[in-house]
């Protein structure tokens, strides 16, 4: 059965959601049965857009919402939440 799931997080690698990390998030969210959305306070992307994620805009310490919404909702937002945590696996 679907559902929609949604989390707050916070990004915290230094150069917030640039292209190379939107490139990995992307990649990622592909792997799973779920639409994953990234909102902010006034705009959302689909985490199949790079260009999408990009004009977010999200940057180091800021708050972004992660909804995931299919049948493998919990572990793609599970793996996001992870990917976002380990700061897209940057150095900084």
């Amino acid at each position: 059965m679907p559902m929609k799931i949604r989390q707050q997080l916070t990004i915290t690698n230094k150069l917030g959601l640039h292209a190379r990390a939107a490139i990995k998030l992307v990649e990622l969210a592909a792997m799973f049965d779920a639409e994953v959305m990234l909102i902010t306070e006034d705009k959302q992307a689909s985490a199949a857009s790079v260009l999408g994620l990009l004009l977010l805009e999200r940057a180091q310490g800021q708050q972004i919402v992660v909804e995931c919404d299919g049948h493998d909702a919990q572990d793609a937002l599970t793996a996001v939440r992870a990917l976002i945590e380990a700061r897209f696996e940057e150095q900084e």
